[in-house]
């Protein structure tokens, strides 16, 4: 999975446990952003229904429905950002 802070690659065998942090930011591993079914424009920030609300998405919780994110948090957003600028700037040179 990748951490939402930092976009580390984390290792997980099993189940991530409420108290494991990313080793790269020390940042909660099982909270809502480092969550596949976490989705800010969807009803209750989640793809399942049947979850139940949380408060602050950043904090470690023990939603039944946690299931690892791989789509790679700031870093990856910031990476793809600087990459479509370059591309751009490609563009008119």
């Amino acid at each position: 999975m990748n951490c939402h802070g930092c976009g580390a690659v984390v290792g997980i065998e099993g189940k991530v446990g409420r108290k494991e942090l990313c080793v790269s930011c020390g940042r909660p591993l099982r909270c809502c952003k480092n969550c596949e079914l976490h989705v800010p424009t969807a009803s209750n920030e989640c793809h399942e229904p049947q979850a139940e609300w949380v408060a602050d998405r950043e904090s470690a919780n023990f939603c039944e429905f946690f299931t690892p994110s791989t789509r790679g948090g700031i870093a990856a957003a910031v990476d793809k950002a600087g990459q479509a600028r370059k591309k751009l700037d490609d563009l008119f040179r």
